[in-house]
């Protein structure tokens, strides 16, 4: 049995001899499989990760040199491309359909020998927040099978929660893998926008879009944020920088709240108490953290989803059935791809595409595209000047624990306002991370959000770390 605390020990592992890439394949295809009914993986690659592995310690034992992921078996959530493999985006309309390419972080992750051992469940098309939208069934909370993962990476997040693989990609357009994180008591990371390559992610909402990484700890998704960061021919919108500067700082860092979000009443009252004794407990630490005013709270949530929803759109129009994917045969073409979309897109898929399609047409943009693109810019003001006086943010992740499964399904408003306090950092392009921390009364995990400036995934990083550090002389 495999037994490591990091990425860094299981290769040391490897390095030593004491393990091989073939027996880290084997004891996770033996997890997922003793695991199925979780629902997190929808489709193992067996064969092609036992070759790999195989190709690896080949490599390794060559003396040749290795990469930085060097045998990490990884899970990608399923809206991130695969040459050769299937890519359904959780949808009916892309069932069966194969991927012709490689995403630019799946690329990333082969170039530094990490091992692919499937495509993980999620919400269709990432809209959701639970992860019952998905065509091909809800995935389980491994914590409690009653519960929902959260979303839209749900997959994702299980199966670093249930030990199905090392680390997984997911995507996150408005906290869809910072919240399913947090349901699930792993780490969650969202780059900055443009700091990671979106070529190869099929798209929901375009300008919120980023890949993020599900990890057990700091460390392995900070790893992996190295390897799958940095410029790309293929993505205009990618920044060209550092991701860790040449003088990183020493100095202490000064860390931010709202109080608002933390005496929201939306708030579970237990999560609001422990996150409140946790601030108290930074600052008796020695810690310097300050309350400072914000005022948009209200105004977020409906600006991300008139915004997300125009994009989706506009960039769900493709699944027509002309040109890939499934496809109903009508003799009229307009019948065709109505039959089409209205036959195979889901519930929720559907509601979001007409919304936006509402708020982009003539009489209504300037009514709320419009508005909402000022909120936006407003927002972005306002961060820009708050990490003049501070350099994170801590921030609450999701007003509740994980929910029972079809306790919101019914209440789509309900279900768009737990997306409150991760929607902030998808608006302003900023980096987030969701680190677990607390275990509520009742059995699940909850945690804290830290928010640091554009591109300053470094301060986001280390000032996370040391919370998880503090936290062990709070509890």
């Amino acid at each position: 049995m495999l037994s490591f605390h990091s990425v860094k020990d299981y290769q040391t592992l490897l390095l030593n001899g004491k393990a091989t890439c073939a027996d880290a394949v084997s004891f996770y295809i033996q997890n997922i499989k003793r695991n199925g009914h979780l629902n997190a993986f929808l489709e193992v690659f067996e064969e092609d990760a036992f070759t790999r592995a195989e190709f690896l310690d080949n490599k390794r034992n060559a003396g040749l040199p290795v990469g930085k992921l060097h045998g990490v078996i990884v899970g990608i959530k399923d809206v991130i491309c695969y040459k050769g493999h299937i890519v359904s985006a959780g949808s009916r309309i892309l069932e069966n359909f194969t991927s012709v390419y490689n995403a630019t972080v799946v690329e990333k992750l082969i170039n530094e020998d990490a091992i692919i051992i499937g495509r993980q469940n999620c919400d269709e098309f990432a809209m959701g927040s639970s992860n019952e939208n998905s065509a091909y069934g809800t995935v389980l909370n491994a914590a409690d099978n009653s519960r929902v993962p959260g979303g839209s990476s749900g997959g994702s997040a299980v199966a670093v929660q249930a030990d199905l693989c090392m680390v997984s990609l997911g995507s996150d357009t408005g906290g869809s893998v910072r919240q399913p994180a947090d349901f699930c008591g792993v780490v969650g990371l969202k780059p900055s926008y443009g700091r990671v390559s979106r070529y190869g992610l099929i798209a929901y909402a375009s300008s919120f879009d980023q890949v993020g990484i599900f990890a057990n700890n700091i460390d392995d998704a900070a790893l992996v944020l190295e390897v799958i960061s940095g410029p790309d021919e293929y993505d205009s919108t990618v920044i060209n920088s550092d991701l860790i500067p040449n003088n990183p700082s020493e100095r202490e860092y000064k860390i931010g709240y709202f109080p608002v979000t933390f005496k929201h009443p939306s708030l579970d009252a237990e999560i609001a108490t422990k996150q409140a004794d946790f601030i108290s407990h930074l600052q008796n630490s020695g810690m310097q953290v300050v309350s400072l005013d914000f005022n948009l709270l209200e105004y977020i949530v409906p600006a991300y989803y008139i915004l997300t929803t125009a994009e989706a759109s506009s960039n769900l129009s493709r699944y027509d059935g002309l040109k890939y994917g499934a496809s109903c045969q009508e003799k009229e073409l307009e019948e065709q791809v109505k039959h089409t979309r209205s036959t195979y897109f889901g519930k929720e898929v559907k509601r979001r595409i007409m919304l936006g399609t509402f708020v982009l047409s003539e009489g209504y943009y300037d009514a709320y595209v419009a508005q909402a693109q000022k909120v936006r810019k407003i927002l972005c003001d306002q961060v820009a000047e708050v990490f003049n006086q501070v350099d994170t943010l801590i921030f609450p992740v999701s007003p509740g624990t994980a929910f029972k499964i079809g306790d919101k399904s019914n209440d789509p408003v309900e279900m768009f306002l737990a997306d409150i306090y991760t929607v902030f950092a998808n608006l302003a392009g900023i980096p987030g991370i969701s680190i677990p921390l607390f275990k509520h009364s009742n059995g699940m995990p909850f945690g804290l959000q830290v928010m640091a400036s554009h591109l300053n995934e470094l301060t986001l990083l280390s000032v996370a770390e040391k919370l998880v550090e503090t936290n062990k002389s709070f509890q």
